[in-house]
């Protein structure tokens, strides 16, 4: 099936606008049905630049519509300060990008899809446990249970982050720029994953991606620390009906298998692929084709093309 190129588009989102790519597929002939399309989002604080269009190019050669958009305040779209991670805000860019997707002419409306990794799979459990009319969803190492992932830092990481969040409270209420702290950490340093693995992963989620430490703007205004702990998508998945994929890393240092294993064990319809890696492994290599094929298995099941 020929490709078309990638478009470029924004939608309005809250009080600002959110950048996005729109793939299309090669539709063989006028009468051939409108593809499903997948709504695609990345994690915590990360940008659309980092693999996913590795995924929707995947995604788009196999006949499906992609719609990966960047949140507000990161990457290409609206937003200041830049870089502030607020799931709240976060949530509405997703409900707001799944409407967009249905206002689209090219794609079949009724068959929207929801993908998110890391922190951005909770959100695709969250939409999808929000919005009925969502036909499948995908949650790769799926952000879950913030009391899980918030034991991950050390002890001393985690006193250091506190204060940096209390910090960044303080200069919010005095209109002073944000106290900013790393997003991936190297142990002993202050940020918000400060696993042993996390920055090698991270680094080379980043040279998969043809980006260096320096194009990649790796810190966010501090005050979200407050809010991880607070947050636990995973206790939607009880609520979602639709057929929902969670694919779970076992070594996963950021958002822990064991807690994730817990909530998607709860969802009506899902299902669980396991992979012996751990969180940033799964976005190149070997990893990143078998969980690209078995993302591919579970949408010609459940939202075939042409269907």
């Amino acid at each position: 099936m020929a490709l078309n190129a990638r478009r470029d588009l924004h939608f309005q989102s809250g009080d600002g606008r959110c950048h996005a790519w729109l793939y299309l597929p090669e539709t063989p002939s006028p009468q051939a049905a409108a593809p499903p399309v997948v709504v695609m989002a990345h994690g915590l604080g990360a940008v659309k630049t980092l693999r996913l269009g590795a995924f929707a190019e995947r995604f788009q050669a196999a006949g499906y519509a992609c719609l990966v958009f960047d949140y507000r305040h990161f990457g290409e779209s609206d937003g200041e300060p830049r870089e502030l991670l607020s799931v709240k805000r976060q949530r509405e860019d997703w409900r707001s990008a799944v409407a967009f997707a249905r206002s689209l002419s090219e794609v079949d409306a009724r068959r929207v899809v929801a993908w998110g990794t890391s922190f951005g799979g909770g959100h695709a459990i969250v939409t999808a446990a929000g919005d009925t009319d969502i036909v499948a969803a995908i949650a790769q190492c799926p952000f879950t249970d913030g009391l899980a992932s918030a034991r991950q830092p050390s002890v001393a990481g985690s006193a250091r982050l506190a204060a940096a969040a209390a910090r960044d409270q303080f200069a919010r209420l005095l209109g002073r720029p944000p106290v900013r702290v790393k997003v991936a950490a190297r142990p002993g340093e202050v940020g918000l994953m400060d696993r042993p693995d996390v920055m090698e992963g991270s680094l080379r989620l980043l040279d998969a991606s043809g980006l260096t430490e320096e194009e990649f703007r790796n810190d966010v205004p501090a005050r979200v620390a407050a809010e991880i702990p607070l947050d636990a998508p995973g206790r939607r998945a009880k609520k979602v009906r639709c057929p929902i994929l969670f694919c779970v890393c076992d070594e996963d240092s950021v958002a822990p298998a064991e807690a994730t294993l817990r909530h998607a064990a709860k969802a009506p319809r899902g299902e669980i692929h396991r992979y012996p890696v751990g969180h940033f492994d799964i976005y190149v290599g070997e990893e990143f084709e078998r969980v690209v094929a078995d993302q591919l298995a579970f949408l010609r099941t459940h939202v075939p093309v042409g269907a």
